[in-house]
């Protein structure tokens, strides 16, 4: 029940920030009447996204690094890494990089420069996501 849950929540992680990132946000781009509208729009989504990500993350540590889960499943140690550096990278891109965007957009700063850090940072965090599901639903059988 416990390992059902923990893939459940990488899932909706990484689906989340797939659809989000790659479906919802350009759409906000091509179809709201200007880019300012639009980036406005996907900050606050990123923030409900980062929300989201912490949510899952905080729980799949809880069930991963329970001691008796580590002791039978593998996967589980193997995914930790992963859950720790998106959630680290989900932190980094709220609290330390979106307040320069907002400051760089009012005093035209390094405006491209913290949004390409800010978009390969979020690919890490969902290349995080889906390497947790990817270790979470490996079949335990062994190879034939």
């Amino acid at each position: 029940m416990r390992y059902r849950f923990g893939l459940m929540l990488a899932a909706l992680w990484w689906g989340s920030l797939t659809e989000l990132g790659f479906v919802v946000v350009p759409m906000l781009f091509t179809h709201l009447p200007s880019p300012a509208a639009a980036g406005q729009m996907a900050a606050k989504l990123f923030t409900a996204q980062t929300w989201l990500s912490i949510a899952c993350t905080m729980f799949l540590l809880l069930i991963c690094n329970q001691k008796e889960a580590a002791d039978q499943d593998s996967r589980a140690r193997a995914a930790i890494k992963f859950i720790v550096t998106g959630l680290l990278l989900a932190v980094l891109v709220e609290f330390g990089l979106s307040p320069r965007i907002i400051s760089a957009r009012a005093d035209g700063g390094h405006l491209k420069l913290l949004h390409g850090l800010g978009s390969a940072m979020y690919l890490g965090q969902w290349l995080c996501a889906g390497l947790t599901l990817w270790r979470l639903s490996q079949d335990k059988r062994p190879a034939s």
